[in-house]
């Protein structure tokens, strides 16, 4: 420890509430009362006494406290000398001021507040030293308060220990500057844009996997995508024969491509099945909605984004790859459907094991946990993240939006729970007042952890890993601090 970061150690004592005369003349008439009960001779004729016997010799403290010197208080504050020592000395003396932090290696974060000890962390070291047992870590706290800042840093100062950063779904746009300064890559979506994204393409194809079962797990995937995006659109799960007919045009689509298949053609074999796949016409009728639900995508007001072939491509080897859907807007369907065939596009280089160790960033995760297909994916990747080596990385304003995910006791909301489980690592910003009861109860606060959250400052936060609570301050470098600015807007002058 340097002489900067010694730290003075003053304890103010208090004086206690006098006792009044009126309670001690009180007192002592009661203790006198006692004295003369205890020395009277008793005799077997005599009437039981209905007061309580009690021992003479005991003495009852008044509620304030021994009056005097004996309370060990000052009405003055106590002056301690300026005292300094090393690390392993205060580490002993003050167990509860000087927290050594996790037994792991990482990145640098910030101070913990007590004992401005650094503070350092990685879900990868922790796992590997058996400290946890599940790398996803979740972000809570109001708005303006460094969520998002920390989240940057801990993605952006992990690369220079190899990490990869993949950001499925970036609605504000913060992350596309952070991306294009490492060396990375920000694809910007939206009406009008000009990159384009094919959906239903193979995407990123892992070394080790063979033919035949690479085959297969593009027929799946491209399935599934299908269904959500039907699903988003008609807001509701479809039926067995809904997902018939989705497979049925699949199928002729991918004969007819000769290749990847694109999304205007499996809405042409929807609205109109080849005779051979519907000999009776019945196909053609039960998916007539999925086919006007895709065809959204196609002829409607997200059309220029998914139906035709990829205009990007995704590389792996890129250091952060981030897809910035800020020019959406503010329609939850059309932000929806994004997502999920953004997720999707990138799914196969997320599951590939030897892909190295990732961050995955889900920055204002209530939007995706609104749509249960994507909720499905998002549990799926949190519960094989050991297998593939990624860390989720999670963004919320406030935990009550795990309540708002389905009605109370649906599968959505169950889910959305799970991923908190999933979750050994919290981080809990400044919460609001009425949020401190549904905080507490979800991470299992002390009474006194749950009094702080309302006291805490920019930038600092509460750490749970695990059982182990830890308050830090999150510190920025100059450049750090100038390429995360989000609020350039609301100091610039007029």
């Amino acid at each position: 420890m340097t002489r900067e970061q010694e730290q003075v150690h003053v304890a103010t004592l208090t004086t206690p509430q006098r006792e009044s005369w009126a309670d001690r003349r009180e007192r002592r008439r009661a203790l006198r009362t006692l004295q003369a009960r205890a020395a009277a001779p008793h005799t077997p004729g005599d009437a039981p006494s209905r007061a309580p016997t009690r021992n003479a010799t005991t003495r009852y403290l008044p509620r304030s406290g021994e009056p005097g010197p004996a309370a060990l208080r000052s009405p003055v504050g106590l002056r301690v000398p300026r005292h300094q020592d090393t690390s392993a000395t205060w580490g002993s003396a003050y167990p509860f001021l000087a927290d050594a932090g996790p037994d792991a290696g990482g990145v640098f974060v910030g101070q913990m507040l007590p004992s401005g000890s650094s503070f350092v962390y990685d879900p990868w070291e922790l796992y590997a030293r058996g400290h946890i047992t599940a790398p996803n870590v979740l972000i809570a706290g109001i708005l303006g308060v460094g969520k998002s800042a920390l989240a940057k840093s801990l993605y952006l100062r992990s690369l220079a220990f190899g990490r990869r950063v993949y950001v499925p779904c970036d609605p504000k746009g913060e992350h596309s500057v952070v991306a294009e300064a490492v060396g990375g890559r920000a694809i910007a979506l939206g009406p009008g844009m000009s990159a384009r994204l094919n959906p239903l393409d193979e995407g990123y194809r892992p070394a080790s996997v063979p033919d035949d079962v690479w085959a297969g797990q593009v027929q799946t995937r491209r399935r599934t995508l299908l269904g959500a995006l039907a699903e988003t659109v008609l807001d509701r799960p479809l039926s067995p024969v809904e997902h018939t007919a989705i497979d049925v045009a699949l199928a002729a689509a991918d004969r007819v491509a000769g290749g990847a298949p694109v999304l205007p053609q499996v809405v042409d074999h929807l609205l109109a099945p080849h005779r051979d796949d519907d000999p009776d016409g019945r196909l053609v009728e039960d998916g007539r909605s999925v086919a006007h639900a895709v065809r959204r995508l196609v002829a409607g007001d997200l059309s220029g984004m998914f139906d035709g072939p990829s205009t990007v491509r995704f590389d792996p080897s890129l250091p952060m790859l981030s897809l910035d859907l800020s020019r959406v807007g503010e329609s939850s369907t059309a932000m929806s459907v994004l997502m999920t065939c953004s997720s999707a596009w990138m799914e196969a280089a997320l599951s590939d094991p030897d892909g190295g160790q990732r961050w995955v960033v889900y920055d204002e995760a209530w939007r995706l946990m609104s749509q249960p297909a994507l909720l499905r994916r998002m549990d799926a990747q949190w519960r094989l993240a050991r297998y593939y080596g990624i860390a989720n990385l999670f963004v919320v304003h406030k935990l009550s939006d795990l309540d708002n995910v389905g009605d109370s006791g649906s599968a959505a909301r169950a889910i959305a729970t799970s991923l908190l489980a999933l979750a050994e690592t919290r981080i809990i910003y400044r919460q609001e007042t009425d949020q401190l009861g549904a905080t507490a109860a979800a991470l299992g606060l002390t009474a006194t952890e749950r009094a702080r959250l309302p006291m805490l400052g920019l930038g600092q936060a509460l750490w749970r890993i695990r059982e182990r609570a830890v308050l830090v301050q999150h510190q920025l470098h100059d450049v750090e601090a100038r390429l995360y600015d989000s609020t350039q807007r609301m100091r610039a002058k007029t």
